[in-house]
């Protein structure tokens, strides 16, 4: 069927994909922009696998503020050009970053980054969790397995539901724009500040603040 520019604007504005692209994958999809997106998620993971490799020392550091100055966040993402690094795709990519991590509250940014020490005391909190369910000692191993996944989800950024779109994880995230911009890019770090965080709140207690003005 034929495919309009509507269409191909449409699906370029969702996917961020060239517009050559979007035209075939409407093409093939006859017309579906839905399917259409999928076989350009298909096509940009794959496009982004083949880039995954290249170096990316340029980018940005991005803040985010949220909630009346109460929570902040810095994250570096790096791409290979200085020139993607000032557009305004990249840049709309890292504030999006930034504003998931000051919601969604990440530990690291990918599994590998965490402890040892941490995961297996998580497998050890999971298989006493399966022991108390009364669960056969034969399958507790495989079950903490599947449920470490969890762990991974909630606390590693690039295996979060993205907030603005949880149909898609921050990995597909970046994998897209990987594929739409034509860089390699990756999110290196971030830093994430809750006021008051980590500090015991002072506790006042007004008689001993009454008495002490007395004594003066």
């Amino acid at each position: 069927m034929a495919v309009t520019a509507a269409q191909v604007k449409e699906l370029r504005e969702k996917t961020g994909a060239g517009m050559l692209d979007c035209k075939k994958a409407l093409e093939e999809a006859n017309g579906d922009i839905t399917k259409a997106g999928e076989l350009l998620r298909e096509k940009g993971l794959s496009a982004a696998a083949n880039k995954a490799g290249r170096i990316a020392t340029e980018g940005a550091v991005e803040s985010y503020i949220h909630a009346g100055g109460k929570v902040g966040v810095l994250v570096e993402i790096n791409c290979e050009t200085d020139f993607v690094g000032k557009t305004e795709q990249f840049r709309t990519f890292c504030r999006d970053i930034a504003m998931h991590i000051a919601a969604a509250n990440p530990t690291y940014v990918r599994r590998e980054e965490v402890p040892t020490e941490a995961l297996e005391k998580e497998k050890e909190i999971l298989r006493n969790q399966a022991l108390n369910e009364g669960k056969p000692e034969k399958i507790i191993d495989k079950m903490v397995e599947g449920r470490i996944g969890k762990y991974y989800e909630e606390f590693c950024l690039m295996e979060q539901q993205f907030v603005k779109d949880p149909d898609k994880t921050i990995d597909q995230l970046l994998n897209e724009k990987i594929a739409a911009i034509g860089e390699n890019i990756s999110i290196r770090r971030f830093v994430r500040f809750g006021l008051g965080e980590g500090l015991e709140k002072k506790q006042e207690n007004f008689a001993e603040e009454v008495m002490s003005q007395v004594k003066q």
